[in-house]
C-alpha cells in the first residue's frame, strides 16, 4: 500500500514538472511573437487642401494621426501596452468632430475606428494573448483611418452640378470671343 502511494506521488510530481515545462515553452513562443514588428501598408490617403485646412485645427485628429504613424514602427508588445490609450484617443476623436466635418459617413468611419481600437484593447487585456489576432486587428486600424480620410475628402469634392457649372463658366467667355461668320447667321 505504501509503495502504491509513493508511486502515485512520484507520478504526480513528474506530470507537474512536464506541465510546467510545456507552459514555459508556450510562454517563450508568445514572447517571440510579441517582439515582431507590425507590417502596415505605407500608402496613405492625402487630404484635399480644403479638408486639410479643417483638420489642422482639430487637435484630436492630429493626435490620432500621430498614433497611426507610430503604429508603423511598433512591435506587438508596444501595441499591447498602448492599446488602452489608442482606444481613448479614438473615442476623443469621435467626441470632438467639428461641425464643418459632421456627416453620417464621417461619423460611421469614426465608429469603425473606435470599434477596432476597442477590440484591440480587449485582445490586449486578455490573460492569454493571441499574437496573430492582435496583429490582424492592429493592421486593420491604419486601413480604417485611411477610409476615414477618404470620407473627409469626399465632403469637399464638388458635385456633378458644380462641375458642370464650372465647365459652363469656362466655355462662356470662349463662345463670346468667337466672331460670327456669315454662315452662323443663316
Amino acid at each position: 500500500m505504501r509503495l502504491l502511494i509513493v508511486i502515485l506521488i512520484g507520478l504526480s510530481i513528474v506530470s507537474c514538472k512536464q506541465k510546467k515545462e510545456t507552459e514555459n515553452r508556450e510562454q517563450e513562443i508568445d514572447t517571440t511573437a510579441l517582439a515582431q514588428t507590425i507590417t502596415i501598408p505605407r500608402e496613405q490617403v492625402i487630404l484635399l487642401p480644403e479638408a486639410r485646412e479643417q483638420v489642422v485645427k482639430w487637435v484630436n485628429y492630429i493626435t490620432a494621426q500621430n498614433e497611426i504613424t507610430n503604429l508603423r514602427s511598433a512591435t506587438l508588445n508596444q501595441v499591447i501596452e498602448n492599446a488602452r490609450p489608442l482606444a481613448q484617443i479614438m473615442e476623443s476623436l469621435q467626441n470632438s468632430v467639428p461641425d464643418t466635418l459632421q456627416s453620417k459617413a464621417v461619423n460611421t468611419r469614426i465608429n469603425v475606428l473606435v470599434t477596432k481600437a476597442k477590440i484591440l484593447e480587449q485582445l490586449a487585456a486578455r490573460r492569454k494573448k493571441d499574437p496573430e489576432e492582435i496583429k490582424k486587428t492592429v493592421e486593420e486600424i491604419p486601413v480604417e483611418f485611411n477610409n476615414f480620410k477618404i470620407q473627409l475628402n469626399e465632403l469637399f469634392l464638388k458635385s456633378l452640378e458644380d462641375f458642370e457649372q464650372e465647365l459652363d463658366e469656362m466655355e462662356a467667355p470662349a463662345r463670346d470671343s468667337i466672331p460670327e461668320t456669315p454662315q452662323d447667321s443663316l
